[in-house]
Formats: structure tokens, C-alpha cells, sequence
């Protein structure tokens, strides 16, 4: 079987611009090829070097002329077509014995790159693959520090070589351009930046990204200094003017967007939080909550007990007011027992009249815990925080007792904490009046966190001195099905269609859990 051809491009100079794909390549290839002047010395090898093996074969591709004259009865051209063809013809010999070939290339192999003329020869012959290079444009604008070309502008690439009086008419139609090729070309294209008055634009960038990076006015370099590893760069019209400074001018749009960061990690972060997380100059929330950020150090971040939630909305209304943006956390969704409201009920205060309210949404606990099992929720259900210290236990168990009467499946958010444990064993108690013994219930522990926990038990045989404030609880209705998997797993599932005369509720396996 035919080896395969690799034409790698190298980037401008710096070892490190080499892309993780090149590399690679360069690392596990046979046989590796580049071009070279007759001295023998590699730029394109030079650049390589970290990636090479010691036991890999070379093939040194020098040219039998560069820039000087030839005897050759085909001239200049005559003898460059005669070195492609016998240095495809040495390629080929590896590629027909197995061997797969990576030919350098500096910068990108099309993009006036010596590859090509390889690639011309054998692509057609043998499995080919290019893989793209940094180019001396890209690089060169980094190294000046100013920006190329930017929203409907063209870029116009001109090779150096070009007669002058045309190079001078393509230049004069304005736009950001690059001339490359320079070199012996650099007095012939000095002459034509002049004729289309373009010369006090131009800057000049030599062997860009390397230790021997030079750039300067073109107007003011040497032609005699100059390599043909150069090039001539005009960039946007205005890159030089610097903007200002963003600043938070007194009176400028500050915002609060609560958002929402789900149940645990970065995975369960929503594009959209990410970027109002991003955009934020102040980052509110409950300590854990906010330590679950990725610190930015351009951002304040101001932590909190988990029981100010009125001062903290207070305190992110009062920032945006004065001209920040401000993202307040909130783990899960913020609209469910979360900060949403809180923001929401203190920006009534007129003080805050004029400061917008964003909510960006986030997966919600009950969720989470459900996905880990399968689909409890996947009827009716409801929603019901045990933590009474917002509403009196007398509405709790009101809600409780309505919603188990009606068969609905029931998310319990803060069903204990260290301070409050007698209302889940309340809270079991009356739902039994309701439920059978061996209704499934799901709980679920930090699911999302380093220490999840889901583990299935029935509403008798829930023991509340396993639970706490990082639990979250769905207790199933007469229809929810519970049954263990072959690996231990549970699946447990609401179906979607209630009969008529709902049966008692089946359960396998739950018995003694």
C-alpha cells in the first residue's frame, strides 16, 4: 500500500506557531522533506527541528538556482521544472514503498509556498492531505501590532516581482495590502509605493515572529539590508488610532442579570449564562455559589451569607445604578427558590425604577436529580420547598396534602437543614395519609458536584436523618415505576397517560430498601 503525502505548513518562524495537528504529523512521518539554497541551511527544517526524530529520513530538496544565472539549456525556468521533477520522482520512491512523506512548508504551503509545486506532481497519485500554516501576512500584522483588514474591506496580496508600474496601479486602488517577495524587488517596489502614494502608509516586516524580527517605516529602511524573507504591509486605514479607554462614565447603562449557574459543574452552564457571566464587571452571590466562577481578575466579586438575599439585591441594584454591570448567581435556576425574585421584589423600590432586570435561565435541580434515573417527572408535577422560614408550616402542609391528594409527583427543594429537621419527617407523615408505603422516592445529593449521591427508596422506609440542605427529593405518584437494572442502577418513570381509575402504583424491586 502507497504511503501518504503531507504537505505541513510551519507558520512565519516561531517553533511554537507550528499548529498541535502539524506537529504531530511532523513527529510520526518516515521521511521529511523541505526545500533548502544550495548552502544546504533550512528555514522550513530550521522551524521543524523540535518535532523531528532522529531515526526519521530526510530529504534535503536544495535548489539548483535561486536568484542567478544558469547555463541550463532551458534557462532559469528549464532548470527549477527539471529540480520539481526529479524531486517528485525521489518522493514517489517512498511514497510507492509504504512510507508516508510530510514535505515542510514555511508559513501555509498555498500560499506561495515551494510545497505546491510538489503537490502539482503527486496529489493525483497518491492519498494527499495539506494542513494550513500561519502565513507572514497574519504574523506580520501581529508584529506591528495593528489590525489588517476589518468588516467589507479587501486585502490585495501582491507578489514583489511584479513590474513596478503595474505593482504602482494596483496599490493606487486604495485598501489594505500586503507586497511580498522582497529582496532583491525591495528598490522596485519602494519606487512603485512612491508612484501611488502610498509610500508614507507602508510599513516594513522582516522574518516576523523569529529572534531576528525587524520592522520599521518602509521609507526609512535600507535596501541593501533587506532579505527575501520581508515583506511590505499597509494596513486598515486608521489601525494606529487608538480608542479609548472603556470607562464607567458617570451616568452610563449599568444592568443586574441573575443568572442562573445549574446544579453543578461548568457542564451544565448554559451558553448564555456563560456570556452574561462574562460581560459582568461585578460578579453577587452566596459564597459556594460564586465560588463555582471561573475567577477573572478584570471583575470584582462580592461573596454573602446565604440568608441576605434582600441586601444583596439591594447592593447589586445600587452598583448598576452607578454604572456597572452586574451578574448576581443563583445555583440551579434563578426563578426557582432562588435570587430572580429576590432582585425582582427589591427593584419595586422607585430608587430602582430605571435599572434593567435580566434573568438567564439555568437547569434546575429537580431536573437534574430526574436525569440521573430517567423521567419521574415525565407527568404532572409540582414543586414544593419544605423551608418555612418565608411562609408558615400550615401552608406547607396545605400545599402538600392538595398535591398528594391529586396524585401529582412532588419535587421537595430544602427538605433539612442542621437547624430544621423536624419538617420532612412531617412532611413524610402526611404524604403517607395520601400515598402507598412503597411510592418510589428519588434522592438525589450535590448531583452535579464532586460527591453525588441518587440512591431509590420508598416514602415509608425514608429515613429524614439522611437528608440535608443538599438534597433534593421527588417523591413519585400512584403511576411512577420503579425497577433495578441489571448493572444495580435504578430506572424509575412517570408514563405519560393517567388511566381513568388509576391502579396501585408498581413498584419491582423497592421492597426492603
Amino acid at each position: 500500500m502507497s504511503g501518504r503525502l503531507y504537505g505541513v505548513g510551519l507558520g512565519p518562524g516561531d517553533p511554537e506557531l507550528v499548529t498541535v495537528k502539524a506537529a504531530r504529523l511532523i513527529g510520526a512521518a518516515d521521511v521529511v522533506a523541505y526545500h533548502a539554497a544550495r548552502h544546504g541551511r533550512s528555514n522550513a527544517r530550521a522551524i521543524a527541528a523540535p518535532y523531528l526524530r532522529p531515526e526519521q529520513v530526510e530529504e534535503p530538496l536544495i535548489y539548483p538556482v535561486t536568484t542567478e544565472t544558469t547555463d541550463h539549456p532551458g534557462g532559469y525556468q528549464g532548470a527549477i521544472d527539471e529540480f520539481y521533477a526529479d524531486a517528485a520522482r525521489r518522493l514517489a520512491a517512498h511514497l510507492d514503498a509504504g512510507r508516508d512523506v510530510v514535505v515542510l512548508s514555511e508559513g501555509d504551503p498555498f500560499f506561495y509556498g515551494s510545497y505546491m509545486h510538489m503537490h502539482k506532481r503527486l496529489a493525483h497519485r497518491y492519498h494527499t492531505e495539506v494542513v494550513p500554516g500561519v502565513t507572514s501576512v497574519s504574523a506580520a500584522s501581529a508584529a506591528l501590532g495593528r489590525p489588517l483588514v476589518e468588516r467589507d474591506e479587501i486585502l490585495t496580496v501582491l507578489p514583489g516581482t511584479l513590474e513596478p508600474d503595474e505593482l504602482a496601479a494596483r496599490l493606487a486602488e486604495g485598501g489594505p495590502a500586503a507586497v511580498m517577495k522582497l529582496g532583491r524587488t525591495f528598490p522596485g517596489v519602494r519606487a512603485a509605493l512612491q508612484q501611488a502614494g502610498r509610500l508614507d502608509d507602508a510599513w516594513y516586516v522582516e522574518r516576523a515572529t523569529t529572534d531576528r524580527e525587524r520592522t520599521g517605516r518602509f521609507a526609512e529602511i535600507d535596501p541593501a539590508t533587506v532579505p527575501y524573507f520581508s515583506l511590505a504591509l499597509l494596513p486598515t486605514p486608521g489601525a494606529a488610532a487608538p480608542l479609548p479607554d472603556a470607562v464607567h462614565l458617570p451616568g452610563a447603562a449599568g444592568s443586574v442579570t441573575v443568572v442562573g449557574l445549574g446544579p453543578g459543574g461548568r457542564d451544565w452552564l448554559t451558553p448564555e449564562a456563560q456570556a452574561a457571566l462574562a460581560e459582568a464587571d461585578d460578579l453577587i452571590g452566596y459564597g459556594p455559589y460564586l465560588d463555582r466562577v471561573v475567577p477573572n481578575p478584570r471583575q470584582r466579586r462580592h461573596p454573602s451569607d446565604n440568608r441576605v438575599e434582600a441586601e444583596r439585591a439591594a447592593f447589586a441594584l445600587d452598583l448598576a445604578k452607578r454604572g456597572r454591570r452586574v451578574a448576581v448567581v443563583s445555583s440551579g435556576d434563578p426563578g426557582v427558590f432562588a435570587m430572580a425574585t429576590a432582585v425582582l421584589e427589591v427593584s419595586e423600590d422607585p430608587q430602582w425604577k430605571d435599572v434593567p432586570v435580566r434573568v438567564v435561565p439555568g437547569l434546575t435541580a429537580a431536573q437534574a436529580v430526574a436525569s440521573r434515573v430517567g423521567a419521574p417527572l415525565g407527568h404532572d408535577f409540582c414543586i414544593v420547598s419544605l423551608s418555612d422560614r418565608l411562609k408558615p408550616w400550615q401552608v406547607i402542609a396545605a400545599r402538600l396534602a392538595a398535591a398528594a391528594s391529586t396524585d401529582l409527583v412532588i419535587a421537595l427543594y430544602n427538605p433539612a437543614s442542621r437547624s430544621r429537621r423536624e419538617q420532612l419527617v412531617r412532611a413524610r407523615d402526611l404524604l403517607l395519609e395520601h400515598r402507598a408505603a412503597d411510592t418510589p422516592v428519588v434522592v438525589g445529593r450535590d448531583v452535579g458536584g464532586p460527591t453525588e449521591t441518587v440512591r431509590v427508596t420508598t416514602l415509608a422506609e425514608l429515613d429524614p436523618a439522611t437528608i440535608d440542605m443538599r438534597c433534593l427529593l421527588i417523591v413519585g405518584s400512584s403511576q411512577t415505576r420503579a425497577s433495578m437494572r441489571p448493572d444495580g442502577s435504578w430506572l424509575v418513570f412517570t408514563p405519560r397517560h393517567y388511566p381513568e381509575a388509576a391502579p396501585t402504583t408498581e413498584v419491582s424491586g423497592l421492597r426492603g430498601r
